[in-house]
């Protein structure tokens, strides 16, 4: 078996509860977008200013801005002609009635996908959360950690990424400001190893959520893609339904390259969730509705900045209105 280091939990609560001042949920999520959104306004302000009826050609512009956004040709081209349909039965006059009309839209492409995760039938619930380094993964398991303790949960981490150099050391930076405890192993050690013995720590210590932050695995590395599979089957000797949620972390800023790496893994990792980090630092934002739609998975979380409390559990209302606010 290999050495366990358990870090003791520091006393104070983390900070992952917004601090005094900072702006609630729908202002937050207003922040997070406000480059994609001004870049949409910028362009979109005249279509959606108009008195006249919309027509082909306003049509067509839309669906061009929806492109730039990385809303997606596919996702693009299929609000584009739900929204002919209503502008061709009179439903939409003009750009007040457009705008509503694209919210609802959108609206319906992330909600057709949210669904609540089931509850572990014993405890602890095992996530993976999975993600080619860079993307921010280990960072945002930290975080996710941070939010979960806030809720009143009990949660350990799992420094299962033993390949990338400084990882380790990376979580138990955020292990301790989150105020959790961390298995770890060394570096170059056995990931399904240090994930038996996480798993049988969280058992002993009747722990609630147990995080697991796995190696940074491209699509193209099929070797680590066993090594991930291997984890599987470790995490379903405590639980057969485990792991319980696979989250992928994904890079907004990538687009729709993040998109292409996003359908591997949830082919080869049967990723079931998304946390989108950087949401605030682009412009293409639309990412998360082409995420929805084409492939069919629900974002979690939204990354919005470098501190403790900047991981938001999206909300698909939330975002809609902030990227087409009036």
């Amino acid at each position: 078996m290999l050495g366990t280091l358990f870090r003791k939990p520091v006393e104070t609560a983390p900070d992952a509860q917004p601090a005094p001042g900072k702006p609630g949920l729908l202002g937050r999520m207003r922040q997070a977008v406000a480059r994609t959104r001004e870049g949409l306004q910028e362009k979109m302000g005249g279509l959606l200013a108009r008195t006249q009826p919309v027509d082909e050609a306003a049509l067509q512009e839309l669906q061009t801005l929806l492109i730039a956004s990385d809303v997606g040709v596919r996702t693009a081209t299929e609000i584009l002609a739900r929204l002919k349909t209503q502008a061709a039965q009179a439903q939409i006059q003009d750009g007040a009635q457009l705008r509503a009309a694209l919210k609802a839209e959108l609206l319906q492409i992330l909600e057709a996908v949210q669904r609540p995760v089931p509850a572990a039938v014993t405890k602890p619930e095992i996530l993976f959360l999975v993600g080619v380094n860079g993307t921010g993964k280990t960072t945002t398991t930290g975080k996710l950690a941070a939010h979960l303790r806030a809720q009143g949960k009990s949660v350990l981490l799992c420094a299962a990424d033993t390949f990338r150099a400084a990882a380790i050391e990376q979580l138990a930076v955020w292990s301790e400001r989150a105020g959790v405890e961390l298995i770890r192993t060394k570096t170059g050690g056995d990931p399904s190893a240090a994930l038996y013995d996480a798993l049988q720590a969280a058992q002993a210590r009747s722990v609630d959520v147990v995080l697991v932050d796995t190696a940074g695995r491209l699509h193209t590395k099929n070797n680590l893609m066993a090594e991930l599979d291997k984890m599987r089957r470790t995490a379903q000797r405590f639980a057969a339904e485990a792991p319980h949620q696979t989250l992928l972390v994904m890079d907004a800023t990538t687009g729709q390259n993040g998109l292409q790496q996003a359908r591997q893994f949830q082919a080869a990792a049967a990723v079931n969730g998304i946390v989108l980090t950087k949401l605030d630092g682009t412009a293409k934002g639309g990412i998360v509705v082409a995420i929805a739609q084409e492939m069919g998975v629900p974002v979690r979380y939204v990354g919005v900045g470098e501190q403790m409390d900047d991981l938001l559990p999206f909300d698909a209302p939330a975002f809609v209105d902030s990227l087409l606010e009036n």
